[in-house]
């Protein structure tokens, strides 16, 4: 019986010699504790995430996990025209009629719209012939607003041969100052635009504050009282922002095209100058020659 006890004593020895060498991989996987469960008073069982204390739940009620925190509404550019309010209507026309002058100056307000040398050296020409039914054919096709101004005198001067030299300036230099205010007239839009859109969106403000302060009157609930007035006041001044970009970009554009059309003008007053200078000089030659037959008769 004694040698039965020692043979196993030193059988259960070499096997724990032999579990002890073993390497880790070889090990049976131990199991991880389970994750705690909460049971409810009715028996259902919630079984909680792992590394989270079971809770005791309150008497008749269940485990309820932590709410998670609402998600903000993204900001899009159409959510934030619809915040703006009733102002934002005639703010977009006036961006779109900003838009629309914008490219049509970029087009129109050139020097070609002026004059070209083309024209002007046909003018030259005709001129020193004195062939002025010529050179009114040739303006009435041409759309330069020297063409426009060469036109209306030599279309005076021809109908009126007996018309004194003065007469036939005064009307060319009325005609240039009408070309002349008609292109400084175009460009006093985007001026306008940008002096009215800022006081639409200021009014669009305060009646955006108004209607929010009106909400606020009529709520219940004073805990709530902070965030209207800070969301109210907050969509109301989208419309004064939306008025000061249109504003300010409408102001832009308007200093450029102004100095443009001063440039222009400017052009037009010398080339009208040097037309009135051509027909001066044929007036002065037939002068003379009226004097002449005068003295004959």
């Amino acid at each position: 019986m004694k040698s039965l006890v020692s043979v196993l004593a030193v059988i259960w020895i070499g096997l724990s010699q032999l579990i002890a060498q073993a390497p880790p991989s070889a090990r049976l996987p131990v199991p991880a504790p389970a994750a705690p469960a909460a049971v409810a008073p009715d028996g259902a069982v919630t079984r909680l995430p792992a590394g989270e204390a079971a809770r005791t739940p309150k008497p008749g009620t269940g485990y309820v996990p932590p709410a998670a925190a609402p998600a903000k509404p993204e900001m899009t550019l159409l959510t934030l025209v619809e915040s703006g309010g009733w102002a934002m209507i005639p703010l977009g026309v006036m961006s779109v009629l900003t838009v629309m002058l914008v490219l049509v100056f970029l087009a129109t307000l050139r020097r070609s719209a002026i004059l070209t040398t083309h024209y002007m050296n046909t003018a030259d020409v005709l001129l020193k012939k004195r062939d002025y039914l010529g050179l009114l054919a040739i303006s009435s096709r041409h759309s330069e607003a020297v063409a426009r101004v060469v036109q209306r005198t030599l279309d005076f001067a021809t109908k009126n041969p007996g018309a004194n030299f003065d007469v036939v300036k005064s009307i060319a230099e009325a005609e240039a100052s009408a070309q002349a205010a008609s292109f400084q007239h175009r460009v006093t839009y985007l001026a306008d635009i940008g002096t009215l859109s800022p006081m639409v969106g200021l009014f669009g403000t305060v009646w955006g504050i108004i209607e929010a302060f009106g909400e606020l009157g009529s709520e219940k609930m004073s805990a709530k009282r902070d965030v209207l007035i800070a969301s109210g006041v907050s969509k109301a001044l989208i419309a004064t922002g939306t008025g000061l970009i249109i504003g300010i970009t409408a102001f832009i554009f308007y200093a450029l095209f102004r100095n443009k059309v001063q440039r222009l003008i400017s052009d037009l007053e010398v080339a009208g100058s040097h037309v009135v200078g051509l027909i001066a000089l044929n007036y002065k030659r037939r002068e003379p020659s009226r004097a002449a037959l005068d003295e004959e008769i």
